[in-house]
């Protein structure tokens, strides 16, 4: 096969409100915000970089001459897994802490790489949130 993915290098998710999401998952997930510029004389961008990924926030309004987006973009509608080094309890300790109402777990579910141990909370927009450590 020529073309074979190895990786994901980036995602988009959709908002109501970028300011309240990056800070949502600064303080939440502890990825770092930044404002970058996009070229072209597109307005700039706020990203969420963590590893060596990074989600780019798009503001629900934007426009879709400056945003080449998906047909139907749509606040609250993404379900994300993120891996943490932390344990199901000290995920469960951090979210209490926070006020950040639990969904479910732990639970156990099943990775890219195996089992994982989840812990899921909603983002502000709603979009499901699940933490995830392997069980090795």
């Amino acid at each position: 096969m020529p073309v074979k993915v190895q990786a994901l290098d980036h995602l988009v998710i959709n908002v109501a409100d970028v300011a309240v999401t990056a800070e949502w998952y600064r303080k939440i997930l502890g990825m770092e915000v930044k404002v970058f510029d996009p070229g072209g004389g597109k307005a700039p961008r706020t990203s969420l970089q963590f590893g060596e990924q990074k989600i780019n926030v798009r503001p629900r309004d934007a426009d879709k001459v400056d945003w080449f987006t998906a047909d139907h973009e749509t606040p609250g509608s993404e379900d994300l897994c993120f891996l943490t080094a932390a344990t199901p309890d000290e995920v469960v300790a951090h979210l209490r802490a926070h006020g950040i109402t639990i969904e479910e777990g732990p639970s156990l579910r099943q990775g890219a790489r195996g089992t994982l141990r989840s812990v899921y909370c909603r983002d502000p927009d709603g979009s499901l949130i699940e933490i995830s450590s392997y069980e090795d």
